[in-house]
């Protein structure tokens, strides 16, 4: 019988695949607790009505993070700390720091797990800064770090 899974099942399949499965493991299993409905006409349109939907909302999110992107790349985030000789920071500077600094500044608003620092930043300075947008979109932030 096949069948269109409403969620994943382990050793099945994903949510959305339209499989062949047995007829009792279809109506004592899959059908009783919702994990599926029968792959007839109708439900195959509705099926694949959502997946152009699907498709297209993941296009415009694309987009979004894109543009983004590149409004990123395009400004300077600046932050004041205090610091010793020689521009040694008093304490590091993280990627939580940047992003408050990122909100404060420009609005953006970026989860600070986004922004990619390979270790916390302790020395005043100018620094590019990987920021991951989407999955496949990053961005290069610069940041200057000023001794107060």
């Amino acid at each position: 019988m096949k069948v269109i899974l409403n969620a994943d099942v382990k050793g099945v399949g994903k949510k959305g695949d339209v499989i062949n499965v047995s007829d009792g493991y279809a109506r004592n299993f899959l059908f009783p607790r919702k994990l599926a409905i029968e792959a007839n006409e109708s439900n195959l349109k509705v099926l694949e009505a959502q997946k152009a939907k699907e498709e297209q909302k993941r296009q415009e999110e694309l987009q979004r993070a894109r543009e983004l992107a590149k409004k990123l790349s395009e400004i300077t985030v600046e932050v004041s700390v205090k610091a010793g000789e020689n521009g040694k920071l008093f304490g590091s500077i993280t990627s939580k720091d940047i992003s408050d600094a990122l909100k404060k500044q420009h609005g953006i608003e970026i989860d600070k797990k986004k922004i990619e620092l390979d270790e916390a930043i302790k020395v005043a300075g100018v620094y590019n800064i990987e920021v991951k947008v989407y999955p496949e979109v990053t961005a290069k932030l610069k940041v200057s770090i000023k001794a107060q």
